[in-house]
């Protein structure tokens, strides 16, 4: 595990400020949390990947949807989750161009890219979008409630360590909430 120092990062209120960006992957099912990373870099753009490879790693498989926010949509990752047998769920990036649809696949587009745009205009990825807000944007919100709004330790070691017990408070409660017993 690589050790990384908080970076300095644009906040919501506008203000600047030593941060990290903690990511999570969320079943949407159950809103467990299945993945848990810790970042300094500002940008969800190229978190898509590394967040998919370590819930394949970890659970042996990967899932049929990954639904993620537009901040993930990087096309380079889309094509990489797309040839790993996920299908990337998430609205395609605005073009420059205010009269070019997005959801057409351009000329420099991959085949598994065209894929993707074509499926998100689609009514079926619009409803399993819908998905996304109700189960990590609840993660989030639950998580924050909870006390995470900041880390209150130096390190992205203690942070993380910060991060992954949240989690795992998060994962109990939720089993609780489930009724999913723990096996002995």
């Amino acid at each position: 595990m690589q050790q990384i120092e908080a970076r300095v990062m644009k906040m919501a209120d506008g203000g600047f400020r030593p941060a990290f960006n903690a990511q999570l992957a969320v079943d949407t099912a159950t809103q467990l949390i299945a993945g848990v990373d810790l970042v300094n870099i500002g940008s969800d753009m190229g978190q898509m990947v590394p967040m998919h490879e370590q819930i394949e790693q970890r659970y042996g498989h990967t899932p049929e949807h990954w639904l993620a926010d537009g901040g993930y949509s990087k096309l380079q990752a889309i094509d990489e989750v797309a040839q790993r047998g996920t299908q990337p769920v998430m609205p395609p990036p605005r073009s420059k161009d205010p009269s070019s649809d997005p959801f057409t696949p351009k000329g420099t587009d991959s085949a598994n890219v065209a894929r993707w745009r074509a499926f998100m205009a689609s009514e079926p990825a619009k409803e399993l979008y819908k998905q996304r807000a109700a189960s990590i944007e609840c993660t989030n919100a639950q998580v924050r409630r909870r006390g995470l709004y900041r880390f209150l330790v130096r390190g992205g070691l203690k942070a993380r360590g910060v991060l992954l017990w949240h989690a795992l408070a998060h994962n109990l409660m939720r089993m609780r909430s489930l009724n999913i017993a723990l096996q002995p």
